[in-house]
């Protein structure tokens, strides 16, 4: 795809978000994964509203990440995943054949279960994803702002030159989170973001999602139903992929409809 091709895609997108009056930044419309023959997500349906955090959470195997990473067609990166349906990004099918895939996680962007920084400094962790997407901006100022925003720039103002490697494991993943926020996303999509980090990193990345929402949609997946229960506006629970129950987090966990539900949030399975 040449140039020009990426700057009209990029156009399409922009587009999309000014022009949508929907509530939701993406949904999901009979969306079915499988590996070969074996089928990990079945007709999957639900939107997720702007703004907003929404947890997926049900047992190992049930196909909470294999959803999560067709949000922003990081399935197609793995061998012998087939995809049926649609994601709707602000109306736009992220699957139409025209539609760039570089750029659709250029504005869904995705921060994974282990801290993955670049083998580069703290600051062209930052910089390096914004300039090659064409930034023409202050650099300066993307890298500050960018880790302000996840509360990383009072700890590495005085070291942006050092290896991002430096790093504890929590300060890489939240560098890892200002890399996915410098390229000014819609949609950020966290596939167990605290798994691999200790109880006081974890709960800075926990505090960070609440801010965070004030700019973007996010979509987390997580094993820790407290974790679900302490960060995210709505819930979902898939089994067997199957979403089994959509709905008010708070009211999943105090009220939920469905006996399948109840028996996974009181710990009977999983």
């Amino acid at each position: 795809m040449n140039l020009l091709t990426k700057r009209s895609e990029t156009t399409r997108l922009e587009a999309a978000i000014h022009a949508s009056e929907s509530e939701y930044a993406l949904e999901a419309k009979n969306l079915s994964i499988s590996y070969g023959d074996f089928k990990a997500v079945k007709n999957l349906n639900m939107g997720f509203e702007r703004k907003k955090v929404t947890a997926l959470i049900g047992p190992s195997g049930c196909g909470k990440s294999t959803a999560l990473r067709a949000f922003n067609r990081m399935n197609e990166l793995i061998g012998g995943v087939h995809t049926e349906g649609e994601v709707l990004f602000h109306g736009v099918n992220i699957y139409d054949p025209d539609v760039d895939a570089v750029q659709v996680r250029r504005w869904i962007g995705m921060v994974f279960q282990k801290p993955n920084p670049f083998s580069k400094s703290i600051y062209e962790n930052i910089a390096w994803g914004a300039r090659i997407n064409g930034y023409r901006g202050d650099f300066d100022e993307l890298v500050e702002n960018s880790l302000k925003q996840v509360a990383l720039w009072d700890e590495v103002k005085d070291k942006l030159k050092d290896s991002a490697y430096a790093l504890s494991g929590g300060q890489q993943q939240r560098l890892c989170i200002a890399r996915a926020v410098a390229l000014k996303p819609e949609i950020l999509l966290m596939d167990e973001p605290t798994s691999a980090l200790d109880p006081i990193s974890t709960a800075k990345i926990e505090s960070l999602l609440d801010e965070l929402k004030k700019r973007y949609t996010i979509i987390i997946v997580t094993h820790n139903m407290q974790q679900a229960g302490r960060v995210s506006d709505k819930t979902g629970f898939l089994l067997l992929g199957d979403l089994v129950e959509y709905t008010e987090t708070k009211t999943l966990f105090l009220n939920p409809i469905d006996e399948r539900t109840e028996n996974y949030i009181s710990g009977r399975f999983g």
